[in-house]
């Protein structure tokens, strides 16, 4: 077995050997490409924990100087003082319910796409698909009358109108549905049909058929764009900054409260609170992309192999 074992590691060193050898210039300049990405991304994430522990002299002298001593009052001060940890409650709810909504609405309307033909279907994908290509920033000011307006609506308006986290719901869902659908639908026809097909025939409904059977099987793709949403989701400051006003401080989200720690006090803004903050709203998202790194990478491949 331990020869085995051996000729096994042998097999595969030679085969990289020899993919690297395939590859030649561009496997380097793809190994550097990495490095320095990893660079852009990590050295500021690093840089911005290291100024939350810090006193704010030390942090407008040497940048990367280690602390004389851990400040973790910074932490506190943020979370007690500037409601960090109201905003962050905020955020929490509105993105569960945001990604809720946009998951079960688009992977229904994708499992349909995908899987049945009839008239209009090919325009209704167009129509979800063009969405990607539509900047949400160029309708925030139709966006703001459109929420204004819902708000009038009677019973549900004061739920989903401005200044409520019911009506941040609904336009992170419309934001976020595009992309969920064109990449779930293409995930679905990559499916197989005669598990859904044998399924019919012992008598099961369409809604059974896709919660109990399709569903299951589009875990990977579900997984990785539910991360996805979650992030794109987490880190949204233009659409809350419209729809939430100054009258609502206490309905905002991470990202204003944030922004709110710097532009409160003018150049005396609490420097190392606001860096305290910046670290409470990264180590969520790097703890979920953590956790779910490997379902993530599953889903892609997935969606793209078979």
């Amino acid at each position: 077995m331990i020869a085995q074992a051996g000729t096994a590691v042998a097999g595969r060193g030679a085969a990289r050997a020899l993919r690297r050898a395939r590859l030649g210039p561009l496997s380097a300049l793809s190994h550097l490409a990495l490095v320095v990405w990893t660079l852009l991304v990590a050295v500021p994430i690093v840089w911005t924990f290291l100024a939350s522990v810090k006193s704010e002299d030390e942090i407008f002298g040497d940048a990367w100087s280690l602390p004389a001593t851990l400040r973790l009052d910074n932490w506190a001060r943020a979370w007690d003082q500037a409601h960090v940890g109201r905003y962050m409650l905020n955020s929490v709810v509105v993105v569960a319910f945001g990604t809720a909504g946009t998951m079960l609405l688009g992977s229904m309307a994708a499992y349909v796409l995908a899987r049945y033909r009839f008239r209009g279907s090919r325009a209704i994908y167009l129509l979800f698909v063009s969405g990607l290509a539509f900047p949400v920033y160029l309708a925030l000011t139709p966006l703001f009358f459109v929420v204004r307006n819902i708000g009038s609506l009677p019973l549900v308006g004061p739920f989903i109108g401005l200044d409520t986290h019911g009506g941040l719901v609904l336009v992170y869902i419309a934001y976020s549905l595009p992309f969920t659908v064109f990449f779930l639908t293409a995930f679905f026809r990559t499916l197989p049909g005669a598990v859904a097909e044998a399924a019919f025939v012992d008598g099961a409904s369409h809604a059974r058929v896709f919660f109990q059977v399709m569903l299951p099987m589009a875990r990977p793709g579900i997984v990785s764009i539910t991360i996805f949403n979650v992030l794109g989701q987490w880190n949204q400051y233009q659409i809350p900054l419209v729809l939430l006003s100054g009258q609502a401080k206490d309905k905002w989200v991470l990202t204003q409260g944030i922004a709110d720690i710097s532009t409160a006090a003018g150049y005396d803004a609490d420097w190392a609170a606001l860096f305290a903050a910046l670290g409470m709203a990264i180590l969520p998202m790097l703890a979920v992309y953590t956790v779910f790194q490997r379902q993530i990478q599953a889903g892609l491949t997935a969606g793209a192999l078979k």
